[in-house]
């Protein structure tokens, strides 16, 4: 199985897409609907998310290895340390091996319930995303990502010490970074400028979404603990109906990618939310579509 990291080799424009571990059985046929209609698409990779604290771990676990062995995709697998002991996070690494997973991405995670909440290591866990990058390498011929915050980290101090964080990371193995949902391009070439100067030159790959309401991006922004972006709330604001709030919302992301691509991104990362219609849509503005679809 290819990594992640030579999947993005090469000139061409790529993207990725990421998904979320289903809460029923009706919401995992939805997915896989998805999964379908944008592997005919072909992404360079797809992530299955662990949810909150891993409340939807053995789904998650389940959901990637289908994806292995049953379409053209490469599976990125999620691991959070919250919640988890180290033997708990062993298990799962070895159940990702054992299903022919070797792509890994490792955060952290927030704690669940209240993202913004106290974290709390587990007692017999780990506290840092560092520490858990190098248990995956350290357990197999692993190929991790990480997350990375172009406005840092909320729980950061300030920039210069989120950035040493990031760089720890890398430090311990991890080969390329996904950035939360991002609304601004200069907010990415910031990130990567100041990442590349303290001596970390991996792949960074911006999160994109289109956010079609003002309710969504001001939903986002809370969860994320990032700051909402003026321009796209006030246009947001004065769109007359859902349908124009949904036009906005799909040019500026429109407009996001191309800026990106020009400035070189390695690939644009999708938050899909298990829909595969958004996607498209900008894949198909952006002239990504092959040919054949």
């Amino acid at each position: 199985m290819p990594t992640v990291s030579e999947t993005l080799l090469g000139p061409e424009r790529k993207f990725s897409v990421e998904f979320m571990p289903p809460r029923s059985d009706d919401e995992e046929d939805g997915l896989w609907l998805a999964v379908r209609r944008l592997e005919a698409l072909r992404p360079a990779f797809v992530s299955v998310t662990y949810g909150a604290g891993g409340s939807r771990r053995d789904r998650t676990i389940r959901i990637t290895e289908r994806i292995a062995e049953e379409t053209t995709l490469l599976p990125v697998a999620h691991l959070t340390a919250v919640g988890h002991s180290v033997a708990e996070l062993r298990h799962v690494i070895g159940s990702y091996a054992a299903g022919g997973v070797t792509n890994v991405l490792a955060l952290r995670g927030d704690p669940p319930g209240d993202p913004m909440g106290e974290w709390t290591a587990h007692p017999q866990g780990l506290s840092y995303a560092s520490e858990l990058v190098g248990l995956v390498r350290s357990l197999g011929d692993f190929s991790v990502g990480v997350a990375a915050f172009p406005e840092k980290h909320p729980r950061s101090p300030d920039v210069e010490t989120d950035t040493r964080f990031f760089l720890d990371k890398i430090r311990a193995g991890a080969e390329y970074g996904i950035t939360q949902m991002l609304f601004s391009a200069d907010d990415h070439l910031r990130l990567r400028d100041r990442v590349v100067a303290a001596g970390g030159d991996v792949p960074l790959l911006p999160g994109i979404m289109p956010i079609i309401s003002l309710r969504r991006l001001e939903r986002i922004c809370a969860l994320s603990g990032q700051s909402t972006p003026r321009d796209l709330a006030e246009k947001l604001g004065a769109a007359a109906d859902p349908a124009s709030a949904r036009a906005v919302g799909m040019d500026h992301a429109i407009d996001l990618c191309r800026r990106l691509q020009d400035e070189g991104v390695p690939a644009l990362h999708f938050y899909t939310f298990n829909r595969a219609g958004a996607v498209t849509e900008v894949l198909r503005a952006l002239d990504m579509i092959p040919a054949r679809v």
